[in-house]
């Protein structure tokens, strides 16, 4: 019999993104981030006027920004239209992706948890990844 994976949630985002090593937590007011080496990887970003509720066109209060590393990476999640990757003008150039935590659970906690610690990989120092990547690699 197999499993149906389970849903993520806003709890695995902070499971996940603080469980990874060296990892400090800001609290920025009721926002989180999570850094490594003083480098962001995920972080709960505040009501901003570039994302809006395109029904009610509220600013979004629980938007969280995710690093990738690469332009192709972003690219690759927000045209999987499964996902719910999404970005705004403000983050053109900028190696991060946006999710709602209304719309976790349409990924997978393993697919987030593959997210998050590449969001960690691209941001961590080159000492730090290569020993995680040697205790961690399939």
């Amino acid at each position: 019999m197999t499993s149906t994976p389970r849903p993520a949630t806003v709890a695995d985002v902070h499971d996940i993104a603080g469980g990874m090593p060296h990892v400090t937590v800001d609290e920025e007011g009721p926002k989180m981030v999570y850094q490594v080496g003083g480098k962001s990887f995920v972080f709960f970003r505040t009501p901003r006027r570039d994302a809006v509720d395109e029904v009610t066109g509220e600013r979004l209060t629980d938007v969280i920004v995710i690093w990738v590393g690469s332009d192709g990476e972003k690219q690759a999640l927000l045209q999987d239209e499964r996902l719910p990757f999404f970005t705004t003008p403000h983050f053109d150039g900028h190696p991060s992706v946006l999710v709602r935590e209304a719309h976790l659970s349409r990924i997978s906690v393993d697919e987030l948890r593959e997210i998050i610690q590449d969001a960690w990989l691209s941001r961590a120092s080159a000492t730090r990844a290569k020993a995680w990547l040697a205790t961690h690699s399939a």
